[in-house]
């Protein structure tokens, strides 16, 4: 009975509902019926969303191997053009994501340059 509850209910949002939205719509129509299962029922049908998932940022924190730390967090500088660090980031622009560079001089904690895609 779950089962063509939720390949119903896939089907009436033309296979842009998740697992909480089928969930939200089972209980609304009298069945009990959580997150967790409508997924597990969803996987079984082989059915998925056709909604993209939300971007995720990575999480910082994890040096890597080949590329040396050399500051060491020690970011006090005594003269100008001694250290500079760079780093890069994504930006949505609405339409599509675009790439910024930045170049800074430590001692002035001012951009010595930057690049954009």
């Amino acid at each position: 009975v779950l089962r063509s509850q939720v390949l119903e209910l896939h089907g009436i949002s033309h296979g842009s509902a998740g697992a909480r939205s089928i969930a939200t719509m089972a209980t609304r129509r009298g069945y009990q019926m959580g997150r967790w299962l409508a997924g597990r029922l969803m996987k079984e049908l082989g059915l998925v969303s056709c909604q993209q998932p939300t971007h995720r940022y990575k999480r910082g924190g994890h040096e890597h191997v080949a590329i040396p730390n050399y500051l060491e967090r020690q970011f006090a500088v005594t003269e100008p053009n001694q250290v500079w660090c760079g780093d890069v980031t994504c930006i949505w622009t609405g339409k599509r994501w675009a790439y910024l560079a930045v170049v800074l001089d430590l001692f002035a904690r001012k951009p010595v340059g930057w690049a954009m895609s």
